[in-house]
């Protein structure tokens, strides 16, 4: 199962998600691979341990076709991390856009997985639409999209939606998504009119799991920790072990 974890708008939660969401399938006795696929290496420096060589990250295996797994780095508690760099920013540049770079990911999953017993891939995509975010919609089982609570979002929301029916021909298949609401504030009215605004859009790929606005999540990648590590009673740990149990309870895992 790989799962990519996508919005073209910046500041929505995204790393927060996928860090957490690998948490949460820790807690559950998975061992997750975390993919970091943004130049920005966010995912990468709450790590704290990533290689400030290009040559032992995931540049290496765009420039030189290293293996995704000769990549890997143990992430205690949270399984393994294929590091991010700052040269990944070059890969829109410097290999173009045919046929097998944007499915250069997806054969590379295929051979990891092949190799070795298949792990969950929680993939942290870029906030913009290039060959790396690309890579991720190619290689994904599903697409988990997060939408913070305000009236900018909605409209990021319905531009990643036109993105992906315009890939659905090449794709030869609609990708499964969902929607995921974040930075919720249930004494704000805004935040329950942007989520019936997504209910009225798309329905049933809106999860019923919302995040909270939360210190403890905000805190924790400050702190090189997951939500869990940091106050494992907060909301933000329930919030993330709910949306654990709903997207297992959908097949979505």
């Amino acid at each position: 199962m790989r799962i990519a974890i996508f919005n073209q708008k910046g500041g929505v939660g995204k790393t927060t998600t996928a860090l957490n969401l690998g948490a949460a399938l820790v807690r559950a006795g998975e061992q997750p691979v975390m993919l970091d696929l943004d130049p920005q290496g966010h995912l990468s420096g709450i790590f704290g341990q990533a290689p400030q060589d290009a040559g032992k990250s995931l540049f290496a295996f765009y420039q030189d076709d290293k293996p995704l797994a000769d990549l890997g780095m143990d992430w205690p508690h949270m399984g393994r991390l294929i590091p991010s760099h700052q040269q990944l920013i070059k890969v829109d540049s410097v290999f173009g856009k045919g046929p097998s770079i944007l499915n250069k990911l997806r054969v590379g999953l295929e051979a990891m997985e092949q190799a070795a017993p298949a792990r969950p891939t929680v993939i942290d995509c870029c906030p913009y639409i290039g060959v790396l975010a690309l890579n991720a919609i190619f290689a994904c089982d599903r697409l988990l999209i997060p939408i913070s609570t305000d009236y900018l979002s909605l409209q990021a929301a319905d531009h990643i939606t036109r993105t992906l029916q315009v890939l659905e021909p090449v794709l030869k298949r609609r990708v499964e998504r969902r929607y995921l609401l974040t930075r919720f504030d249930r004494r704000r009215r805004m935040s329950s009119d942007v989520r019936q605004r997504l209910l009225d859009r798309y329905g049933d790929e809106v999860l019923e799991t919302v995040i909270s606005e939360n210190v403890a999540v905000a805190e924790s990648p400050s702190l090189n920790r997951d939500v869990f590590q940091h106050n494992a009673a907060s909301t933000g740990a329930h919030d993330y072990m709910s949306l654990h149990a709903e997207l297992k309870s959908l097949g979505f895992l």
